[in-house]
């Protein structure tokens, strides 16, 4: 088994998961291609997990490519990233921006 791991990416962990449920399980060349044509934000940085997997795969284990399935995907939530907004009259608002943690095993 190979990993590769992403933390603190910025989004909702339910968004990244409708993405990570459509590759589970596929061969690597078929996630690549499914995750290419997918109009969601968060395929780039699983796209970017897959391919790091795929490489530690190669170097560390001399693995090939075609032989590659993805068989485990986690989607954890991470913490929310607190931002204030000024608002009228010397006012702030708190602003929450969520992030996850992704973990690919191939």
């Amino acid at each position: 088994e190979v990993y590769a791991f992403g933390r603190y990416i910025p989004m909702s962990a339910s968004k990244a998961q409708r993405v990570i449920d459509q590759i589970r399980g596929c061969y690597y060349e078929d996630a690549i291609n499914i995750l290419e044509f997918m109009p969601y934000r968060a395929c780039y940085p699983i796209f970017q997990l897959i391919c790091a997997a795929a490489a530690n795969a190669r170097h560390n284990k001399g693995y090939k490519r075609i032989d590659l399935i993805i068989s485990k995907v986690e989607v954890n939530k991470g913490t929310s990233i607190k931002k204030l907004k000024p608002r009228a009259q010397g006012r702030n608002y708190l602003i929450k921006r969520s992030t996850c943690h992704i973990t690919i095993v191939l």
